[in-house]
């Protein structure tokens, strides 16, 4: 054979590895993007049901994650920049993401975790049917009264209590406003006094107690907030230092001395989200999947925690927990 002819075929055999690697698919990019700072276990959650659906980060799937770190001004450049990266899926959490992300791309599927009504948001045209290019889950709802269980709790552990207090973030209206109404309606229920306090960054969290203080309040409500969430240890470290009585939304809280929380799991969200994001990138739209609406609350107590606060924890409230950290 001659010379050129085995240049020619080796070059030829050189150049076939290339040509396979261009007929291959790009990766698909799930962009992530938080109105906080999700702790790994979440985060985890989302991979494991993204692997069960066949989708494993760096081997077929990349995740691309902006965080606001609860700066929610943010928001709009974070999902303006994962449209221009062009993935091929947006996974928002919680409502201030979702609703930047929403604003950013009516092409771009967005898979939300909400904590209010996604059709009031107007992220969706119905549950059933979303309509458009987002759905997901919304695991906070106001009609079925996890304020009034919250302050119930309290009541129940405070029998005293006529004076409690709700934190709300007000960088975060429409969710401020949601739980505002949600508690102010509870306690007129059960007849006690609600004094809202906000506070949307960490001195203005140290100020709250001191108002809390000052205006003896018996008990305290901690609204759902991605910031409030990521602030959880200083909020646990006030309260016990105060010795307030405090009642959160995640078992987040008293995993790290919070003293008790009622409301869904984060985990179980997270992973309907890789759930979601795996179908579509499966192929399904998401007007074609209805929003999940959270059907499971959990109880958690945190007993050290009642213990030093002098508290005597009620044998009916023990006997309903779903976990007792001792």
């Amino acid at each position: 054979m001659k010379r050129r002819t085995l240049i020619t075929l080796f070059a030829g055999a050189a150049a076939w590895p290339l040509a396979a690697r261009a007929q291959q698919p790009a990766m698909p990019v799930i962009g992530y993007m938080s109105a906080g700072s999700p702790p790994g276990h979440l985060m985890t959650a989302l991979r494991q049901s993204l692997a069960e659906a066949g989708y494993v980060e760096a081997r077929n799937v990349a995740i691309e994650s902006r965080l606001a770190e609860g700066q929610y001004d943010r928001l709009p450049t974070m999902a303006a920049e994962l449209v221009r990266r062009q993935v091929a899926v947006i996974v928002a959490s919680p409502t201030p993401a979702a609703l930047a992300a929403k604003a950013a791309t009516t092409t771009i599927p967005i898979v939300f975790a909400v904590t209010d009504d996604p059709v009031k948001l107007g992220l969706v045209d119905s549950l059933a049917r979303p309509g458009g290019n987002a759905t997901g889950i919304n695991f906070y709802i106001a009609e079925l009264g996890l304020s009034s269980k919250r302050l119930g709790l309290l009541r129940e552990l405070v029998p005293g209590a006529t004076r409690i207090a709700a934190l709300v973030n007000p960088k975060n209206a429409a969710n401020a406003e949601a739980v505002t109404r949600d508690v102010a309606a509870a306690a007129s229920a059960i007849g006690v006094r609600i004094d809202v306090v906000h506070a949307s960054d960490s001195q203005e969290i140290e100020a709250a107690f001191a108002t809390l203080v000052r205006n003896r309040a018996d008990a305290l409500l901690v609204g759902t907030d991605p910031f409030f969430y990521s602030r959880r240890l200083q909020l646990a470290t006030l309260a016990a230092r105060h010795a307030i009585p405090t009642v959160y939304t995640v078992r987040e809280y008293p995993e790290v001395g919070g003293l008790m929380s009622y409301g869904t799991s984060l985990s179980d969200v997270y992973r309907q989200l890789g759930v979601y994001a795996g179908r579509i990138l499966k192929g399904a739209k998401p007007a074609d999947l209805l929003v999940v609406q959270s059907t499971r609350f959990e109880l958690v107590i945190n007993l050290p925690t009642a213990r030093a606060l002098g508290l005597d924890m009620p044998p009916t409230l023990l006997s309903r927990a779903d976990e007792v950290i001792e």
